[in-house]
């Protein structure tokens, strides 16, 4: 598994993190529950950078979505072997997504049985690669990359094309080895100008570096704008197809 510089750097963010840890058929998983009014039979999958869910930013993200309306179930795809967060120059161990998936797959089920009945994806970095595979498969109804990481470009954008019918928006920056210009450029002439019915969005945030999503230094205005600008654009996202009130903004 090959990822970048990028992938394994980055900033710790403040604040005090409100959801819980639960198990999910085995599998640790961070959980944001909103506290209002929600949609029950949804949820939203939040799929992490190799750094797992136990890194701060994650979870501020998932309290996020959940004080925006939804349910978001985070599962520790890699079984407490991610990176330490206060250590960012290291190399990622055992576990890509062919190991991350059947992981996946189990919380997937265990939350159907417990009545969710239509799902979600956002993710980021290594996550994004997931979303792809969940996406390819039409496990989820509406997908969200963050600085993709591990995906073939054109292949997995035509593939995305031609069998997915989840709505796809793409959070992207102006330094990203993983998901360079040139990709990004593919994707808006592939899925890009209604071509893909399902609808496709993808946001630019220049000035922003790979990981910036989740990782990004906030004391940078250009990075905070669109580290802000990518939760937004997310919330929307989710709110137009079908996983929020209507008419709600997001916080």
């Amino acid at each position: 598994m090959s990822l970048c510089e990028d992938c394994i750097k980055g900033v710790k963010h403040e604040g005090t993190p409100e959801g819980k840890w639960e198990t999910i058929a085995g599998i640790e998983s961070y959980v944001g529950t909103p506290s209002g009014e929600y949609q029950k039979d949804k949820v939203l999958l939040f799929l992490c950078d190799v750094f797992g869910p136990q890194l701060p930013n994650a979870q501020l993200l998932v309290d996020g979505f959940a004080k925006n309306g939804f349910k978001t179930v985070a599962p520790d795809l890699f079984e407490k072997d991610g990176l330490p967060f206060d250590v960012f120059d290291s190399e990622f161990g055992r576990h890509g997504p062919h190991v991350a998936r059947p992981l996946l797959d189990k919380v997937i089920t265990a939350l159907k049985e417990q009545g969710v009945t239509t799902f979600a994806s956002t993710g980021y970095c290594y996550g994004g690669r997931l979303v792809f595979d969940l996406a390819f498969e039409n496990i989820t109804s509406a997908s969200i990359a963050n600085h993709p990481s591990l995906l073939k470009s054109p292949d997995d954008l035509e593939k995305y094309f031609s069998t997915s019918r989840a709505p796809l928006l793409l959070n992207t920056c102006t330094t990203d080895e993983q998901f360079p210009i040139p990709a990004q450029s593919q994707a808006d002439v592939i899925l890009g100008d209604g071509k893909f019915a399902p609808g496709y969005k993808r946001e630019y945030f220049d000035g922003c570096t790979h990981g910036f999503a989740v990782r990004g230094d906030l004391s940078i205005p250009q990075v905070k704008a669109g580290k802000e600008g990518a939760f937004k654009a997310a919330v929307e996202w989710l709110y137009k197809y079908g996983f929020g009130p209507e008419g709600k903004t997001s916080k």
